[in-house]
């Protein structure tokens, strides 16, 4: 590599010279007093080195235009193998910094404001209508960046929704009133929804929506999640998970529970889920099934055949079964499925999940065959019971066993 002889290169290469000096120190053996002020001095570093590679990164559009990239955030995205859209993210805030606030860009470089409070502090500012002309916007950004020695991204989030009302109490109403107008008119223009497959049998899914519409999802979510809230039991597995996890989970069952009926006609028929596997491979214990799902240039993602046949007892998931020469056995037959009321006559026997110990309602549950319809169990009520979502799967896990109990409940003891 070429030696470097601008401060800022040779600062870069000392810095990662100094770093690999301390690869193999130990931490462990700091004092606690010396762990609090090592943590607070590699946190304010890495502000300073961050202000720095945005600096960078604000100066060197020349070297995108001479590589042919779009951007600098395409160059990297290739060179340094990050996320292209967190980079564009970094590129705007460094656009920021290099052209309009010059007092958030001191705050990074002395330490003092790291990057998730600069992009808070950002935003904040540049939701300051232009209007008010830019001494109430140095007023802002003053402000902001000391309240960044004493407050995280979040709380300062909350602030620069009201920073009018600190620094022009005399407007702060108007303009709060004009802003939640302009606010909702703009609310579905910035309504946006990404998945982003992670390569780790996961999806990430980012979204953007008017509050209205996440109040909404955030009542149907809690009502799912309500009962979790309280563990079941002392040795119940939920009682150990986070409320944002069960949150996740929550989100998932209401995707399984909504009415295929009530959505939009979707390829000349209700909106369902194609879950391709072979015969041979849905009656094993491992096996893989092709999930029709089509997320971030992925033609087809898997799963497991125990997932598929957790997925068969549900009306809301078509299953296509293939025998040997790939002709199509069976796709969704009506008596395959729980009809609807067959599900009711479920709730009104059930009423909740019957795993034992588990008092999930039954309206939130799944019908379950006892014996599969991939091994010829039947669709009706003496080969079905209601499980919650968790039951569910582990009611199709092999690593557990089923064992019926005679008051109709299940208890599943995990395989030896």
């Amino acid at each position: 590599m070429t030696t470097m002889m601008h401060p800022i290169g040779t600062a870069a290469g000392e810095l990662r010279a100094t770093l690999k000096g301390v690869s193999d120190a130990n931490p462990t053996f700091l004092t606690t007093e010396e762990k609090a002020e090592v943590l607070h001095e590699l946190s304010s570093a890495r502000a300073q080195l961050d202000e720095l590679l945005l600096r960078v990164m604000a100066a060197a559009g020349d070297l995108a235009a001479s590589s042919g990239a779009r951007d600098i955030a395409s160059w990297m995205s290739h060179h340094t193998h990050q996320h292209p859209d967190d980079l564009r993210v970094d590129g705007r805030l460094a656009e920021g910094l290099d052209r309009r606030w010059p007092f958030l860009a001191a705050g990074m470089r002395e330490g003092n404001v790291n990057r998730a409070q600069a992009q808070v502090i950002a935003r904040a500012l540049e939701a300051i209508p232009a209007r008010l002309g830019n001494e109430v916007t140095e007023m802002a950004e003053r402000h902001l960046v000391d309240q960044a020695t004493r407050f995280g991204p979040r709380q300062l989030a909350k602030l620069g929704r009201k920073i009018l009302h600190v620094i022009a109490p005399e407007i702060a109403d108007e303009e709060e009133a004009r802003r939640l107008a302009a606010e909702e008119r703009d609310a579905w223009e910035k309504t946006r929804l990404a998945l982003r497959a992670e390569g780790d049998g996961t999806t990430r899914l980012s979204a953007r929506i008017p509050d209205a519409a996440a109040a909404r999802l955030a009542a149907y979510l809690e009502a799912f999640t309500n009962p979790r809230k309280e563990p079941i039991r002392p040795d119940d597995p939920l009682r150990k998970q986070p409320y944002p996890r069960r949150l996740g989970w929550a989100f998932c069952a209401f995707l399984e529970h909504s009415d295929p009926h009530q959505m939009p006609v979707h390829g000349g028929d209700a909106t369902t889920l194609v879950v391709t596997i072979g015969l041979d491979q849905l009656r094993q214990q491992l096996g893989t099934a092709t999930i029709g799902a089509h997320l971030s240039g992925h033609p087809t993602d898997q799963i497991t055949a125990a997932e598929a046949r957790r997925l068969a007892c549900t009306a809301q998931i078509i299953p296509a079964v293939l025998g040997g020469a790939s002709e199509v056995l069976d796709l969704g037959r009506a008596q395959r499925l729980f009809t609807r009321a067959q599900r009711r006559a479920l709730q009104l026997r059930d009423h909740t999940c019957v795993a034992e110990g588990c008092d999930i309602p039954g309206t939130w549950c799944e019908a379950h065959h006892w014996l599969s319809w991939a091994a010829g169990g039947p669709t009706d009520l003496d080969n079905a019971g209601l499980l919650c979502s968790h039951h569910h799967h582990r009611a199709h896990d092999p690593t557990y066993r089923a064992e019926r109990l005679p008051n109709g409940g299940v208890r599943f003891h995990p395989r030896r």
